[in-house]
């Protein structure tokens, strides 16, 4: 990247929220419900870490299957939308920690456009965004069924950028599949595995290969990374704010 991007674009889960507790929960108990016993979180990191398993249900379905029982898409996907909603609202979601603060996100939208590109679908986002607070920060949120084509492919940042110059944006991400999609679309990636965590022995040496940029411990050291990285720039002027994609 030769100047401050003028458009950031994220992802969300193990970026702006920490899904340790939710998603990852679920998928490990999705998989032990229908198998009968326990699996890991490295286990669950190696699937992470190959191409086209964005999709927790695919995810948990393909595993599944590769243990040895026959199980069909809708049934797992059925017990894992079970096990994350829970009775009452009060499954693994409610345990889900955002992580980037109003403060950082408000001094980040001085900065540039900020957008949002998931493998949710548009239930799972709404909660969040609206639990925390956060909606009003996004100018451009794409979810998964906003989209044709899934992660990899690069339809939703596409989508986002609506004939914009790839170079001028930023995707930040944390798996294959978003480094994929930022190199089809031609945006800089910057990946974000925490230090010491089995993400980044896994999968820190493939998203630089995928060509990331930077390789970040937390979302929270993103404007201090922008600001030592484009030192000396001007941020690009904001414009108005566009309408929302998908909603």
């Amino acid at each position: 990247m030769r100047s401050h991007p003028s458009v950031i674009i994220f992802d969300v889960d193990g970026v702006l929220v920490d899904t340790r507790q939710s998603f990852q929960r679920t998928t490990l108990e999705t998989v032990q419900f229908f198998v009968g016993k326990k699996v890991s979180h490295r286990e669950l990191h190696r699937w992470k870490n190959r191409p086209g398993f964005n999709d927790d249900w695919k995810l948990s379905t393909a595993w599944v299957n590769t243990l040895g029982k026959e199980i069909g898409y809708d049934q797992v996907k059925r017990k894992f939308v079970e096990i994350y909603w829970g009775p009452n609202g009060k499954g693994n979601a409610a345990r889900e920690k955002w992580l980037l603060p109003p403060g950082n996100l408000r001094r980040l939208a001085k900065l540039a456009e900020l957008n949002v590109f998931t493998g949710r679908v548009r239930r799972e986002l709404d909660y969040t965004l609206d639990r925390w607070k956060v909606r009003d920060f996004f100018q451009k949120i794409v979810t998964v069924e906003n989209v044709k084509r899934p992660k990899p492919a690069p339809d939703g940042l596409l989508r986002i950028l609506s004939g914009r110059d790839p170079g001028s944006a930023l995707y930040v991400g944390d798996n294959v599949d978003d480094a994929l999609a930022a190199r089809a679309a031609r945006i800089p990636f910057v990946g974000i595995l925490p230090r010491r965590s089995e993400e980044r022995r896994q999968r820190g040496a493939t998203l630089r290969k995928l060509g990331a940029v930077t390789i970040l411990s937390d979302i929270s050291e993103l404007e201090r990374w922008l600001k030592r990285a484009f030192r000396g720039q001007k941020p690009p002027s904001r414009s108005q704010p566009s309408a929302r994609v998908g909603q």
